[in-house]
């Protein structure tokens, strides 16, 4: 593949016109040597107001008078990713993870907004009532802006209007059973009744999408090989449940994002779709694009999750939908858990990856290895997601945006410990690897949340510091607009 890092055109950004007399004063300029801008990388200057980005400079522009000045040098500002799907679980099982942890993770990886899904947190978020509790639970204790999806389940399919207009950026469903009682799955009857309900308010329905009747009719998962896991969860799942998904979208109308995908073999049928006027997207997590089957030892249900990481050919076909644009969006599905349920059976240990904190440097790392660029990884994590959630004002350096950023070191490296993560429980499938691309700092609406103190004007940033746990939360929670 070759990389979409190409300079950009010159003046592809101007300069801004004469600020008027209301418009805010410019506080901070950020600089460096490359800059991912939606026209492409080159050397800037980032200008913030009143956290936003108010204009994308060339990189020795003068600083306008009182400006705070930070020049991350030859380090890449990238905008603030976004990852819209997150399991926090707070309140309830915040032993597994919580809010505070969850979002000090994802600022050290260079998340700045993410999403938390409707389980596994009791109560579930089903209702408006239990979306006041999540909100609650979640209120200045984040380190970066969170909003919620809401859970579309049996008994609540009457209710989706409230709960859409209290906020919820859509809703999540599961065609097969969700490992957790109080999320039960969506027979295809209701299924077919929630997407109507949907579609009459142009909501988003996210479905985790296997198939019960494939995974019925497999062999069921007993003891530590990883073999035998990978065969209890059958590409056939994904491919049927996907199929009627389309169908269904089809017929009422509904938009319809299928979760993880996880197998390439369902890839045409969403090809097919789109181009047949099907409203229907699509996205990937990092361990199907990073990890494979073959690497995965007898016992290491760290590795473990549904649907499962595949063989390497399959995340070969995987990274070139990534590429075509089949698949919109590259998402970390940070499903955490406490140390105790990762029992090295793959019959019985909890699913779930966490990695939250480690998405950003595993997917540059491959990605980097296959041609792709810096604003590749911006697409894929930051203004896609942005943009399937209707964030309109996150996911790009650019006018207008918060003032969101992530700054990465892309030629450095480091070796996952698993102690010096942020969260909860350090457990993880990347213990030991070698990663490429450093978060030296994170920008959340023109405040560094992760790194060195601000500096004045002539100094240089060097390096940054994962070890903010001291620092005050500054994100905010954030609602469907």
């Amino acid at each position: 593949m070759t990389s979409t890092d190409a300079p950009a055109p010159q003046g592809a950004t101007p300069a801004p016109a004469p600020r008027p007399g209301n418009a805010p004063a410019t506080e901070l300029l950020l600089r460096a040597d490359r800059v991912v801008t939606p026209d492409g990388v080159r050397p800037a200057a980032v200008a913030v107001a009143g956290g936003r980005i108010t204009a994308v400079l060339p990189r020795d522009a003068p600083a306008p008078p009182g400006a705070c000045v930070v020049d991350h040098g030859t380090a890449a500002l990238l905008p603030g990713l976004v990852d819209t799907h997150v399991h926090i679980n707070d309140p309830g099982r915040a032993h597994w993870e919580g809010f505070p942890t969850a979002t000090r993770a994802a600022a050290a990886g260079g998340i700045t907004t993410l999403l938390d899904m409707p389980l596994n947190s009791l109560p579930p978020t089903t209702s408006p009532d239990r979306l006041a509790t999540k909100r609650a639970a979640a209120r200045d204790r984040v380190h970066v802006d969170v909003g919620f999806w809401g859970g579309a389940v049996p008994d609540n399919l009457d209710r989706l209007r409230p709960l859409h207009d209290a906020g919820v950026f859509g809703f999540k469903c599961f065609l097969s059973p969700s490992g957790v009682d109080e999320f039960p799955p969506l027979d295809p009857e209701r299924l077919a009744r929630a997407m109507a309900e949907i579609a009459a308010f142009d909501g988003l329905l996210i479905v985790h999408a296997e198939d019960p009747a494939q995974l019925s009719a497999a062999p069921a998962p007993t003891g530590p090989r990883y073999a035998d896991f990978l065969a209890s969860r059958p590409p056939a799942a994904e491919h049927a449940a996907i199929a009627r998904l389309v169908e269904l979208a089809a017929r009422h109308g509904a938009r319809v994002h299928v979760l993880h995908l996880s197998a390439a073999s369902a890839l045409p049928l969403i090809a097919e779709a789109r181009a047949s006027g099907v409203a229907v997207t699509a996205e990937t997590c990092p361990h199907f694009l990073t990890l494979t089957a073959e690497e995965v030892p007898d016992g290491a249900t760290e590795f473990k999750c549904c649907p499962p990481i595949r063989e390497a050919a399959n995340r070969d076909a995987l990274w070139a939908a990534v590429a075509d644009g089949t698949l919109d969006c590259v998402v970390s599905d940070h499903s955490p858990c406490t140390a105790d349920l990762k029992v090295p059976d793959f019959g019985h240990a909890w699913g779930g990856i966490a990695s939250l904190q480690l998405g950003l440097s595993a997917v540059w790392t491959a990605a980097a290895e296959r041609g792709h660029g810096l604003a590749d990884v911006a697409r894929w994590m930051a203004t896609a997601p942005a943009r399937l959630a209707g964030l309109d004002h996150k996911g790009a350096i650019a006018p207008g945006r918060d003032a969101d950023l992530a700054v990465l070191d892309p030629e450095a490296t480091f070796t996952v410990d698993p102690a010096a993560l942020h969260h909860r429980n350090p457990v993880t499938a990347y213990a030991g690897r070698t990663l490429r691309g450093v978060v030296r700092a994170t920008w959340l609406r023109g405040t560094r949340i992760v790194g060195e103190d601000t500096v004045a004007e002539g100094a240089a940033v060097v390096g940054g510091n994962a070890d903010d746990a001291g620092r005050p939360p500054t994100g905010r929670l954030i609602e469907r607009t």
